[in-house]
């Protein structure tokens, strides 16, 4: 049930962004009648791929071809939105200014030429910059912290469609030449049916960390019966932290590592979060990590954490996205001091969600290193 209200919500909202293309973009461009209905078609046939891509991301039934074809229209209607909307603006500004009907037919005109070439150079640069999964290294000092840690951290890998077993057997490989002390996947891990993510997760077990793997859920968790997801994450030998903490390091010498369900088990009622319960009994002469997969659960943080990782924004994938993500969330990406005794680091996602697209916000592998301050 919860999938089907977020796939009509989901179609709905793309669907008024066909409108506003059609109406505020495509009719106003100095094209001819004909050229402006096959414009239409094109955003009809884009809006049919949206619906089709849906119905297979939560199916699993397509070949990875199929789902590439039918997942760039997400990301093209989302940047034809963005380029209609400053073609808007700009018409509307040009319009303001006092020009010759000449003068203003002819920046009009270079208005219309330029939209096209910038719809078209985001689009190709964003599925050009998704081929990439960066290495983005840090370096973390904590205070009470004996000693240097080197932890890997995966988030928003969206296993379903093309992030399949493939993906992820590469990045499993990948991840095991850095040579981590630690793991950490904090969250939206599986958005599929879980019979379909299996093969995927399977590759997981081939991860080879010193002192092991560990696991938060993400919101996309609760869509896909959460039990049996972490019911199968716990059977490849990952280590699921429920709103509790594990010590890491030999005796005195390591740090907590503390864990939490998401703020969507608000909504739904059940696997709520509860920071409390998960710092309970943790060693307070050691520093303390928490994982949390929306950055906005550090509002609920007052004391007791060192150092929280989160994912979920995926730095807003597609640039101009960047500026919604803002107004829900405290922090989009990077590294942040919230406070003197609090940082925040941001993952921008290692797979993707939607469209194989990228824009100004690389998938990424981060790589912390944590040192005594």
């Amino acid at each position: 049930m919860k999938t089907t209200l977020f796939i009509i919500a989901f179609l709905g909202v793309f669907a008024l962004l066909n409108m506003y293309i059609s109406r505020r973009y495509i009719h106003h461009l100095h094209l001819s009648a004909k050229h402006k209905r096959w414009l239409r078609y094109f955003l009809y046939f884009n809006y049919a791929g949206i619906i089709v891509y849906m119905i297979g991301r939560y199916t699993g039934d397509f070949p990875n071809w199929l789902f590439f074809l039918v997942s760039l229209p997400i990301g093209i209607l989302f940047l034809l939105f963005c380029t209609a909307l400053f073609y808007d603006i700009s018409r509307l500004f040009l319009n303001a200014v006092p020009l010759v009907p000449k003068r203003r037919e002819f920046f009009k005109k270079t208005l219309d030429i330029s939209s096209f070439g910038l719809a078209f150079a985001l689009s190709a640069k964003a599925i050009y910059e998704a081929k990439f999964v960066k290495l983005e290294k840090v370096t973390i000092k904590l205070k009470d912290l004996k000693q240097s840690y080197k932890i890997i951290q995966l988030s928003d890998i969206h296993i379903g469609g093309l992030i399949d077993a493939k993906f992820i057997a590469s990045l499993v490989q990948r991840v095991n030449t850095l040579n981590p002390d630690i793991v950490v996947i904090t969250g939206d891990l599986v958005d599929i049916k879980l019979a379909h993510a299996m093969p995927a997760l399977h590759e997981l077990q081939y991860l080879q960390t010193k002192y092991g793997t560990y696991f938060i859920v993400g919101n996309h968790e609760y869509f896909h019966d959460i039990d049996a997801i972490l019911n199968a994450v716990k059977s490849l030998g990952i280590k699921v932290l429920e709103n509790e903490n594990v010590y890491i390091g030999e005796p005195n010498n390591g740090f907590n590592l503390a864990g939490v369900y998401d703020l969507f088990g608000y909504r739904v009622l059940h696997h709520m979060p509860e920071l409390e319960l998960a710092l309970k009994g943790k060693d307070e002469a050691s520093p303390t990590i928490l994982l949390a997969h929306q950055p906005r659960f550090i509002e609920e943080v007052q004391n007791g954490v060192d150092l929280m990782l989160s994912g979920h924004t995926h730095g807003g994938q597609l640039y101009p996205f960047r500026f919604l993500v803002q107004l829900q969330q405290p922090y989009v990406s990077g590294l942040h001091e919230h406070n003197e005794t609090l940082q925040i680091y941001v993952n921008k996602g290692t797979g993707f969600w939607g469209p194989p697209m990228r824009l100004g916000a690389s998938s990424e592998i981060t790589h912390i290193t944590i040192e005594p301050k």
